[in-house]
């Protein structure tokens, strides 16, 4: 086994952290190594199998993740924004509350990590790159010291409220004055654990407010705590004095104790989307077994692969990299790319993927892709930039948090002056009151607790969500438009046979159609290379030169027979390669070769077929009886896209469109001022994907890196479409009654508060249950997905629908 130096990565991983916040290590300088921001980022508008470049100095703009300690409420997101944004070469910072992550874009010209960092630590929080090994660590340990806080305000209230007791129910004369005394003693004794500790993070990031000459949510908190002790504390050393009529011990500990149990359930909760998020992005080993040339074992970082390597993977390891089984046979658990919890067969020959799981025994593996080239790298970047991002209604929570919080500190400031004259004491307890339960906690987790909770339910059954404000969009769309190949029906298509031109033979179209086929991830190229390998068939002798896909039509390549002649090939549509229309209903791929600028000379073509997706009638019918339109527009012939659109159940069709087509189709819609969502597989359907209001793509038929879709599935179930759009609508009403609540919780208690009708316990306890009414009502999210319901007329409209399979389209016609 060898023994390895740590690179700045790992050195940093294995530095002891601070308690309590995820303090800057002192070697955060290790970071500003070129070579290390690969590992916690990208180029900036790059997708992630990017991240690897020759030299990072030369990337005009990087784009980092991070994962943040020491916030507590939207307004510290707003604080470390303005602290980033303050630095030269920092362009963007995207701070979120609810993940406390932040993306953030800088220019290497100008600023190193290490210095952005800094600004971070300066305003008084900590920080880490967001694939940290400790930041799951890190967390766990702030639930504990949570949790510990929320026991000593536990039973410090209750021994409090055991010596307030007899002051309450005390008839006047029953107290001797040294009795009362002596009670008032016991109280502040008992009071300043909780004062100095469980009162700690409210404090802090007070202290750090008026540091920063800035203000968050915790700033009244901690005033209205502190004043609440100090007056309580004058009344104890000094009986007779103006605000020796009463203490309020027993308030501080009981509105301590609510808040502290309001915000660690509220940590609880919001653990469920963040443990997620980095129990996927920690899937991967920490080191693996890779063979030496002499044939022993040796034991490395996931970071040392690469491509070419052997790597042996035990029973219950994740699979380091994408790569192919090479000795050994396993089930792996390919639930983070599918959403299907069925584990599947892998023997020697087959894939794997980086971040599934062996369930079986240990086998060897040939690494293909490594580190950002992974799927895996891919889904990662995806759940990042998700997490990361600000929905637009909580843009505006935000900005209307920091002024809301300067008015009720004037607020409580004015009733404080104006109940003084009457007695000092309560009006000191009026301004407590106004400063805690007017805390706007609930507005600001109104709405992005509610879309990372349905990210987060989404990203568990296989849908990954690009964009949050998608969410929102697809609430509202009243009209989804289907692609056909590859969406509507299913993934897999099979040549039936291959028809040579006159002259020609069978077996070296099928090679030579392959070979074209091959530089194509369409589901009809891949049904032609699939049947060339089913066959056994090649092309010896030929080499492809070059090959180029064209939109909606098929593929170009020149090839080089084995005299060394150049071929200029068509593989495609009847039209593209010069062809006739086939009038028998068949649905073929066509081979020519081009001669001249026009003139095409047929090789032979190839019959494929496919079939509906056995789920797509119950999906259509669920979106219909949602309220939806339902269309579809393809490629394919008209008549073989009615075919299909009465077996699916859908009505408005439109058959033979080109990628323009169906993007004039689709601007027609909204021309009509429809909501319009798209369902492709991202290959063809770039400009329609991005020209809808919101979009789908199929991850297993496009790059995800380089989908241009809101969601991507990564399963095969059609049956996702339907719920996720279920689910927004869902989403968007959780969020709307999360705002009304938040509304009309502080429109009823601050007229309360300003008149002196709330106690400053009950003013804690306010707002601790506004903010975790909030929360568990966006828990609903975190459920099973919304399920399908088909109303009777779509139901029987399916059954009376044509439900033999429709034909294949032509290669890039859709």
């Amino acid at each position: 086994m060898s023994h390895e130096t740590l690179n700045p990565s790992q050195a940093m991983e294995r530095t002891v952290l601070d308690s309590g916040r995820l303090e800057v290590p002192g070697n955060i300088a290790l970071l500003d190594d070129p070579l290390e921001w690969g590992s916690f980022g990208r180029p900036a508008g790059a997708p992630a199998a990017q991240a690897d470049v020759a030299d990072p100095l030369q990337v005009p703009l990087w784009e980092s993740n991070v994962v943040l300690g020491g916030m507590h409420c939207a307004t510290c997101a707003l604080t470390i924004e303005e602290a980033l944004r303050t630095v030269p070469g920092v362009q963007r910072a995207d701070v979120s509350g609810s993940t406390h992550r932040a993306k953030v874009q800088w220019n290497p010209s100008l600023v190193r990590p290490s210095q952005w960092m800094a600004a971070i630590q300066k305003a008084g929080y900590g920080v880490l790159p967001a694939r940290d090994a400790h930041a799951r660590e890190l967390r766990q340990a702030e639930n504990r010291r949570a949790l510990w806080r929320w026991l000593v305000a536990g039973f410090c209230m209750m021994q409090v409220m055991m010596y307030a007791w007899p002051a309450y129910d005390a008839k006047p004369g029953d107290l001797t004055l040294e009795m009362e005394t002596l009670l008032r003693w016991a109280s502040w004794v008992i009071s300043i654990p909780v004062v100095l500790f469980a009162c700690g993070p409210f404090f802090r990031s007070a202290w750090r407010d008026l540091r920063t000459r800035s203000i968050s949510m915790d700033l009244p908190v901690a005033l209205g705590m502190l004043i609440t002790f100090v007056v309580s504390s004058m009344g104890t050393f000094d009986p007779a004095g103006p605000f020796g009529k009463e203490v309020y011990y027993d308030s501080l500990t009981m509105f301590v104790f609510f808040l502290l149990s309001g915000r660690w359930l509220e940590l609880r909760l919001r653990d469920k989307t963040a443990g997620a998020l980095e129990a996927v992005m920690n899937r991967l080993p920490d080191s693996v077994e890779r063979r030496l040339p002499d044939g022993c074992w040796e034991r490395v970082t996931v970071r040392r692969l690469q491509a070419g390597d052997v790597v042996r993977v035990l029973a219950g390891e994740a699979f380091p990299a994408d790569g192919q089984l090479v000795q050994g046979q396993t089930h792996a658990d390919e639930a983070l790319l599918t959403g299907e919890s069925t584990a599947v067969r892998k023997v020697v020959g087959d894939t794997v993927t980086a971040g599934s799981f062996n369930l079986g025994g240990p086998v060897e593996v040939a690494v293909d892709m490594v580190g950002a080239q992974t799927r895996f790298a891919q889904i990662v970047e995806l759940m990042e930039s998700a997490a990361s991002q600000k929905p637009r209604l909580a843009q505006l929570a935000d900005r209307v948090a920091k002024p809301f919080l300067v008015v009720v500190m004037l607020a409580a400031l004015a009733a404080g002056v104006y109940w003084w004259p009457s007695d000092p004491g309560h009006a000191m307890m009026v301004a407590v009151a106004i400063l805690i339960v007017t805390c706007p906690c609930a507005l600001s987790l109104a709405t992005p607790v509610a879309m990372l909770s349905a990210a987060g339910s989404l990203a568990r059954h296989g849908v990954l969500v690009r964009n949050l404000q998608a969410l929102e969009t697809l609430a509202e769309a009243d009209t989804l438009v289907f692609d056909k190949t590859g969406t509507l029906t299913q993934d897999g298509m099979r040549v039936l046979q291959v028809q040579p031109a006159a002259g020609q033979a069978s077996a070296p179209v099928l090679a030579l159609a392959a070979l074209v086929g091959a530089q194509s991830v369409h589901p009809v190229s891949r049904a032609v290379v699939q049947a060339a390998r089913e066959q056994a068939v090649d092309a010896p002798g030929w080499t492809l030169l070059e090959a180029q896909e064209v939109a909606g039509a098929g593929m170009r390549a020149r090839v080089q027979d084995p005299q060394g002649v150049v071929h200029a090939l068509r593989l495609g549509s009847w039209p593209f390669a010069g062809q006739g229309q086939p009038q028998d209903g068949r649905q073929c791929v066509y081979l020519a070769a081009e001669q001249g600028d026009a003139a095409v000379q047929p090789w032979g073509f190839l019959e494929l077929s496919e079939g509906l997706r056995p789920e797509a009638q119950a999906t259509v019918a669920a979106l219909a009886h949602s309220g939806m339109e339902i269309h579809l527009l393809s490629g394919d012939r008209d008549a073989a896209v009615q075919q299909m659109a009465r077996a699916a159940g859908i009505a408005h069709v439109q058959g033979e469109c080109s990628p323009e087509d169906k993007l004039d189709a689709l601007r027609a819609l909204q021309a009509q001022g429809r909501h319009v969502a798209m369902v492709g597989d991202g290959l063809n359907d770039g400009p329609v994907l991005a020209g809808a209001h919101v979009s789908f793509a199929f991850g297993r038929s496009v790059p995800l890196a380089q989908s241009r879709s809101d969601f991507v599935v990564l399963g095969d179930d059609l049956g996702l479409i339907a719920q996720t759009a279920l689910l927004a609508r869902k989403t968007l009403r959780i969020v709307r009654q999360n705002l009304l609540w938040a509304a009309g919780y502080n429109a009823l208690s601050i007229p309360l508060a300003v008149m002196g009708w709330m106690p400053a316990w009950l003013a804690g306890l306010g707002m601790a249950l506004s903010s975790l009414l909030v929360v568990l009502n966006a828990a609903r999210l975190t459920r099973q997905l919304p399920v399908l319901h088909t109303s009777d007329a779509a139901a029987e409209s399916a059954q009376r629908a044509v439900t033999a399979p429709a034909a294949p389209p032509l290669l890039g016609v859709r």
